[in-house]
């Protein structure tokens, strides 16, 4: 079945998640957080939560268990502390939940960055992978990078990835 007969039955209404990583950002002016809620609410999907915690990794993780185990959503897209700086520390954090990593998530977020800001690119991370079959997205925190990953990657599969993983 070729990729467009895939997306045809893609999950439609998809239950989002918005995490946002900063020690300085309040929800007032999470400006990433609030564009990713606001896109995923017009791409058709419920977001069931928004919210800032700090770039702590004992802050973090807590926060995950809660969202994956009372909120449950089908995907959680996380925004800032992906950086090089050793207070950035969301990817330390989540990796060790994943039950499974979407290592191209990862290598075409790179690749459309560096297409973007060139080797600057290298400064920067995103990850995806799963954790109790919830998908979780981890992308910069700058307005440009998460428009980047949630435009070109995030939403125009986040659909098709569902369903995929509920065909087992």
């Amino acid at each position: 079945m070729s990729t467009e007969e895939h997306r045809k039955k893609a999950v439609r209404q998809i239950r989002v998640a918005v995490i946002s990583i900063s020690t300085t950002r309040t929800l007032a002016d999470d400006k990433s957080g609030i564009w990713i809620k606001n896109q995923a609410k017009k791409e058709g999907h419920e977001v069931m939560v928004h919210q800032v915690v700090k770039d702590d990794i004992t802050d973090i993780q807590n926060l995950m268990t809660h969202v994956v185990e009372k909120i449950v959503p089908h995907a959680v897209i996380m925004t800032g502390g992906t950086g090089l700086s050793p207070k950035d520390v969301t990817i330390e954090a989540v990796q060790p939940f994943f039950d499974k990593t979407l290592a191209a998530f990862g290598r075409g977020f790179a690749q459309l960055a560096f297409e973007e800001i060139d080797a600057a690119a290298i400064g920067s991370g995103g990850t995806a992978g799963i954790i109790k079959n919830i998908l979780v997205f981890c992308v910069p925190g700058s307005l440009k990078a998460c428009k980047l990953g949630c435009n070109e990657l995030i939403f125009p599969e986040l659909g098709h990835l569902l369903k995929l993983m509920r065909d087992n």
